[in-house]
């Protein structure tokens, strides 16, 4: 009898610091993620807090950059999982993938390179200047920004189907955010924009010819969320509050479908980024 309840006190002691063990090492993944993910916004506040645009591409991408900035951090003060945390540091990157763009527009160095969030080498760049009219209106794309080509974005997949990078007369992509499907004629539009562009690997069979995958991109994502847009499917990413998000209610701020919402930076402040190209 004697043995056999030395054996249970071991056995139980066994679980108790296996379990321990485990927990810990949860904390410390969670603690490095939350510390990365506050990084990348304090990199991201002290560029946007600190760079004033002197054209229109250059404030319309500061615009843009301001939007990530606040919904990150947003999400950092709910982030209570390992996986919100990296929602972060997306959101966080994707604001300066935009800062990226005002700073070239501004003849700046553009700074760092930063991570393929949403497949954007697949998706392609835009070269050169096309100019197209489809149903009636007139769009234009290009390479560089311009008077004509305002609207920036850093390519990937929006609804499950590519955009390109590049820079464009107005941002034809964000009703698909915003309804998490594209609209008739969105291909209509895509074929006359890049069809021939060779920079774009699928612009010749067409945005409909199913020779890319558009079920999804890098990292397990719905291709349905889109670059930028978390209120896609994050039901199915994370639990946040104890209950489903709700296509992109992130309690109390629905920015879901690409509506960032304004809001408060945090009352400004020195977020360490120091302007200029300390980023």
């Amino acid at each position: 009898m004697t043995a056999l309840v030395v054996i249970l006190l071991v056995v139980i002691i066994g679980v108790a610091v296996l379990v321990w063990r485990q927990r810990a090492a949860t904390g410390q993944r969670l603690e490095d993620a939350k510390a990365d993910a506050r990084r990348w916004v304090e990199r991201l506040g002290g560029q946007v807090l600190n760079l004033t645009g002197t054209n229109d591409a250059a404030k319309q991408a500061l615009a843009d950059a301001g939007e990530r900035y606040t919904a990150a951090g947003s999400q950092m003060e709910q982030a209570r999982t390992v996986e919100q945390c990296r929602l972060v540091t997306q959101t966080a990157q994707e604001g300066l993938y935009y800062v990226r763009a005002a700073r070239t527009a501004m003849g700046l160095d553009p700074g760092p390179e930063l991570p393929d969030l949403n497949g954007q080498s697949r998706a392609g760049k835009v070269t050169g200047d096309r100019r197209v009219e489809v149903e009636g209106h007139e769009y234009e794309a290009s390479a560089l920004p311009g008077a004509g080509t305002p609207h920036y974005y850093p390519g990937g997949y929006v609804a499950g189907r590519p955009v390109p990078q590049g820079w464009y007369s107005e941002p034809w992509w964000k009703p698909a955010l915003v309804a998490g499907a594209w609209g008739i004629g969105a291909g209509l539009l895509f074929n006359a924009m890049f069809s021939g562009m060779h920079s774009i690997p699928y612009a010749a069979g067409g945005w409909d010819s199913g020779g890319w995958d558009g079920g999804g991109f890098d990292g397990g994502y719905d291709g349905g969320q889109g670059f930028g847009d978390f209120g896609g499917d994050q039901g199915q990413q994370a639990d946040w509050n104890g209950g489903d998000q709700g296509g992109g209610d992130w309690g109390g701020g629905d920015w879901g479908g690409g509506d960032w919402g304004g809001g408060d930076w945090g009352g400004g402040g020195d977020w360490g980024g120091g302007g200029g190209d300390n980023w």
